[in-house]
């Protein structure tokens, strides 16, 4: 789950919500929060990590390695 600090529409709190919902059910979930940032990123430096954080999520999950070499995120539940 990616989280804007400033996210109006999707405030924080409900992001924690859905983020321990997930976890309680043993699903494999990350949350990045990004201090600053509303709903639906603007800065690059964001985007580029939020695209980032996706694509190590799925190749995790999935089971594939991205080509590039990407900063790795912390996923609870993993197994």
């Amino acid at each position: 789950m990616l989280q804007g600090t400033e996210d109006k529409v999707v405030p924080p709190n409900q992001t924690a919500m859905m983020a321990e919902a997930a976890r309680s059910k043993g699903l494999p979930v990350a949350v990045i929060m990004f201090e600053g940032e509303g709903h639906g990123f603007r800065r690059t430096d964001s985007i580029k990590a939020a695209t980032e954080a996706q694509l190590y999520f799925l190749g995790r999950i999935l089971g594939f390695k991205p080509a590039d070499d990407i900063p790795p995120i912390k996923i609870d539940n993993l197994g």
